[in-house]
């Protein structure tokens, strides 16, 4: 019997675990959708209620941008309106059916257009059917994307663009927040951009990606020190809250996609912890969310693992803290 390539259900199923505290209350943040995607395949409501069904308690999921169903054809602006009108039919589907609920649509537009994304937003708003709450230009930009299995599209200095800053604020004036993922070494710039505009949500995405790749490859002391610093630098900005997930994608260098089986539990706590404590202590709880990360992260390891290590990892916190993590800041920054 041939050995099962990594990221496959096969090799998945190689692991399994007991659910963890399987009654708490979970709203997954963040997850993608789509109908095809080179070697992850096709990902779409039967495959996310398949992984947030697998023991967990999951009862509402964020869709979060990932180029999906964009439109082919009309303005190039309005393109990613297609992305929206692509979900709110999943979520429509999520709603009447008896697993997790999709209940809120982060979406795509370019910021830098300024005050004149209103224009988008409202299209968005409009195709979400009342589930659209922000929008993802992410900012990730590398000098080595060669050696990155999902290299960014940022644009050289997005941050610190004015007429991306007026985007910015204008998607908070409407009410709408604003994620983004990127490098480690993006950090500062990021602080920066927040404290220019502080009255719009920012939310970070993926711990702010300490590579562990390519270049960095071997460095993880070194950048996990300098990543420590400029993660405190920027939760001193009161308006930028942080998604806590996405540690297992290749491009960190945990190695857990090239392994003959996939992560444990107690794998996924011992090399993720430090990281997730930092943040906490950093944010706070009321500023942090976990987040699955799916179908990226399911290339390292599998939902109900991935789940039972976040448990793991804050089994010490109080009842409050763990419903707050899991479930209560999600609800508050979301809107759900």
């Amino acid at each position: 019997m041939s050995q099962p390539e990594p990221g496959t259900q096969a090799w998945l199923d190689l692991v399994d675990e007991e659910v963890v505290d399987p009654d708490r209350r979970i709203i997954d943040p963040h997850h993608h959708l789509w109908p095809e995607r080179g070697r992850m395949g096709p990902y779409e409501l039967e495959h996310l209620w398949a992984d947030t069904g697998s023991g967990h308690n999951v009862v509402k999921t964020v869709f979060v941008d990932c180029r999906a169903c964009y439109r082919e054809d009309g303005p190039e602006h309005l393109r990613p309106i297609g992305e929206t009108e692509y979900v709110a039919r999943l979520a429509a589907q999520s709603a009447r059916g008896s697993g997790a609920t999709i209940a809120g649509i982060v979406g795509h537009a370019d910021l830098t257009r300024g005050a004149a994304v209103e224009e988008v937003l409202e299209a968005h708003a409009e195709a979400g059917n009342g589930l659209f709450r922000g929008i993802r230009h992410a900012g990730a930009r590398d000098p080595h994307p060669e050696a990155l299995m999902i290299p960014g599209r940022g644009a050289e200095g997005l941050y610190g663009k004015p007429e991306f800053r007026e985007g910015m604020k204008r998607l908070g004036e409407m009410g709408y927040t604003y994620d983004t993922w990127h490098y480690h070494h993006q950090n500062v710039a990021f602080a920066e951009l927040a404290g220019a505009v502080p009255e719009t949500t920012m939310v970070l995405d993926h711990f702010g990606t300490p590579l562990g790749v390519g270049p960095y490859a071997g460095q993880r002391d070194a950048i996990f020190q300098r990543w420590q610093k400029d993660v405190e630098v920027v939760a001193g900005h009161a308006n930028v809250v942080a998604k806590l997930g996405g540690l297992a994608m290749p491009d960190n260098g945990f190695g857990w996609s090239e392994r003959e089986t996939p992560a444990t539990s107690d794998e996924i706590v011992e090399a993720h912890r430090p990281y997730y404590l930092h943040m906490i202590e950093c944010f706070g709880v009321e500023r942090c969310m976990m987040e699955s990360n799916f179908p990226v992260d399911r290339l390292s390891v599998s939902y109900k693992v991935l789940f039972n290590a976040l448990k793991k990892i804050v089994a010490d916190f109080s009842e409050d803290e763990k419903d707050t993590l899991f479930y209560g800041t999600a609800k508050r920054v979301y809107g759900l």
